[in-house]
């Protein structure tokens, strides 16, 4: 394999990259919140089954 053909095309502008489907941008806070309710009902659900 040459080196010409294992390096990367850089021809392809980034606005054609391709999404993976994760979370916008604009929604953080929400994300944030989520996490965080999500962190505390596993803790809430974790002291009631006396795991700890």
């Amino acid at each position: 394999m040459t080196a010409d053909a294992a390096a990367p095309t850089a021809s392809a502008p980034a606005a054609n990259l391709v999404r993976t489907g994760g979370p916008k941008e604009d929604s953080a806070w929400l994300e944030h919140v989520l996490g965080w309710t999500l962190v505390v009902v596993v803790a809430m659900f974790v002291t009631q089954v006396g795991w700890f």
